[in-house]
C-alpha cells in the first residue's frame, strides 16, 4: 500500500511543480496573464495556465505508467506475484541480460507490488484515457475562457456535453439505489456540470482551490482504501490510485500558488479539480454488499465546503437580483475576511472545515444509521455555525455602509 501512496503522490507532485516553472516563464507571451480588477484582489499582473500544469501532472504519470505495465511481460508479473524469483525475461523487457537462478531483479519489489493488477490495469485503460480526454477538452475549454473569454451559456454546454458523455455514453453514473436511469442520470450530469463550476467559485484566493481539491482527494482516497468494494472485497485502488495522483498534482501546483500567488490555475485548472473529483465519487462504490447504504453520503461530507461556497453564493446574487454567473467577492472566503481573518487565516479556515467534514466519510461504512445521522448532523451543525457568523458580520456591516459612516474592511491584495 505504501507504494501505491507515495509513488502517485510524488508523481502528480513533481510532474506538476516542474511543469508550473515552464508556464510561468512563458506564460505572458500566449496572453495568460491576470489583470488586477475591480472584483480581483490582487494588485499586480499575475501569470495565469496553471491549470496546465496540474493537467500535466495528471496525464504525464499515466501516461508513463502505461509505459511501463505495457513494458512488463505477464510471465514475469506472475513469478513475482507468486512469491518465486525473478523469471528469465526477454532482452528488450525488463532486463539486457538473463537472470541467474536465484537473483532478485531490481525492480522485484516495484513489480511485486503492480504484478497482481498488471491485467486489471490493462482492462481499465480505456477507462482511463477516457477520463483524462473529458478532463483535457474541459481544460482546454478553461484555458481558451482565460486567454479569450468565452460567454458563460457556452461554457455551460460544454460542459454539460462532456457530462452527459461520461454519463450517458460511458455508462458512469450514481445508482442511489434508485431503479430509475433517467433520474439517477439526470443526477449524476448534475453533479458533474456543479463540481466543475463549485471549484471554479472557489478559486478566488491564493492556494484555496488546489488546497481544497489536494484535501477532498485525499479523503476521499482514504475512503477508498480503507472500504473495501463490495464484489472484491479489496481496497479500491484504480480510484485510489488516481485520486492520490490528483493530489499530488494540485499540491506541486500549490507550491507555486501558495501566497503570494506566483501562477494562478485559472478555469483550466478549477474545471479539471472539480471535473476529476465528481467522475471518481461516479466510479467509486460506497455501498452495497457488506457496505452499509449510508456510506453513499460519503462524497457529500467530503465535498461539503465546496458546495456550501456555491450553494450560498448562488443564493446571495439571487437574492441580489443579480445573475448567479456574475462574479463578485461575497465567496465563503471573501465573507471570512470580512469577519476579521487574513486571507491566509480565511484559507486556513477552509482548510480545517474541509478537512472536519471529510473526516466523517473515513467512518461512514463502519457505523450504523444512528451513527451516521450523528456525522451528517455534525457536519451540517459545523456549516450552519459558520453561516450564522457570516451572516450577523455581514448585518452589522450593512447599515454603516449604507450611511457611509463606514465600509467593510476590503480584502487584502493578494
Amino acid at each position: 500500500m505504501i507504494w501505491l501512496v507515495s509513488v502517485s503522490l510524488a508523481c502528480g507532485f513533481v510532474v506538476s511543480w516542474a511543469t508550473a516553472f515552464v508556464v510561468r516563464r512563458y506564460a505572458a507571451r500566449f496572453g495568460l496573464v491576470d489583470q488586477p480588477g475591480k472584483r480581483k484582489v490582487h494588485t499586480h499582473p499575475v501569470p495565469l495556465g496553471g491549470g496546465l500544469a496540474i493537467w500535466a501532472g495528471l496525464v504525464v504519470p499515466f501516461a508513463l505508467g502505461e509505459i511501463v505495465i505495457g513494458m512488463v511481460p505477464e510471465d514475469y508479473s506472475e513469478s513475482v506475484a507468486s512469491g518465486g524469483g525473478a523469471a528469465p525475461v526477454a532482452p528488450n523487457a525488463l532486463d539486457t541480460h538473463e537472470t541467474k537462478p536465484g537473483e532478485a531483479h531490481w525492480l522485484a519489489p516495484l513489480a511485486q507490488f503492480v504484478a497482481p493488477h498488471v491485467s486489471g490495469l490493462r482492462l481499465r485503460s480505456a477507462d482511463l484515457w477516457f477520463f483524462l480526454a473529458g478532463a483535457t477538452v474541459l481544460m482546454a475549454l478553461g484555458l481558451f475562457d482565460d486567454v479569450r473569454g468565452v460567454d458563460w451559456r457556452l461554457r455551460l454546454a460544454v460542459q454539460t456535453i462532456v457530462a452527459a458523455a461520461v454519463v450517458f455514453g460511458w455508462g458512469w453514473r450514481f445508482t442511489l439505489f434508485i431503479d430509475v436511469p433517467w433520474l439517477t442520470g439526470a443526477l449524476s450530469v448534475l453533479w458533474i456540470v456543479g463540481l466543475v463550476n463549485s471549484f471554479n467559485m472557489l478559486d478566488n484566493m491564493d492556494g484555496l482551490a488546489a488546497g481544497v481539491a489536494a484535501i477532498c482527494a485525499i479523503m476521499l482516497a482514504a475512503v477508498m482504501l480503507v472500504a473495501p468494494s463490495p464484489l472484491t472485497h479489496q481496497p479500491q485502488l484504480f480510484v485510489a490510485g488516481f485520486l492520490l495522483v490528483l493530489a499530488g498534482s494540485s499540491l506541486g501546483f500549490l507550491w507555486h500558488n501558495r501566497p503570494p500567488a506566483r501562477l494562478f490555475m485559472g478555469d483550466a485548472g478549477s474545471y479539471v479539480l472539480g471535473f476529476c473529483l465528481a467522475v471518481t465519487t461516479l466510479l467509486a462504490t460506497f455501498a452495497g454488499g457488506d457496505l452499509p447504504k449510508h456510506a453513499i453520503l460519503a462524497p457529500l461530507c467530503v465535498l461539503a465546503v465546496p458546495l456550501y461556497d456555491t450553494i450560498t453564493v448562488v443564493w446571495i446574487r439571487l437574492r441580489a437580483g443579480r445573475s448567479p454567473f456574475e462574479g463578485d467577492t461575497n465567496h465563503f472566503s471573501h465573507r471570512l475576511v470580512e469577519l476579521g481573518l487574513s486571507k491566509s487565516q480565511a484559507v486556513l479556515t477552509i482548510y480545517l472545515t474541509t478537512a472536519a467534514c471529510g473526516l466523517g466519510a473515513l467512518v461512514l461504512h463502519q457505523v450504523n444509521v444512528a451513527g451516521a445521522v450523528m456525522i451528517v448532523l455534525l457536519v451540517g451543525c459545523l456549516l450552519a455555525v459558520i453561516a450564522i457568523l457570516e451572516t450577523t458580520a455581514r448585518r452589522k456591516m450593512q447599515p454603516a455602509k449604507a450611511s457611509g459612516d463606514g465600509e467593510p474592511r476590503p480584502l487584502k491584495p493578494r
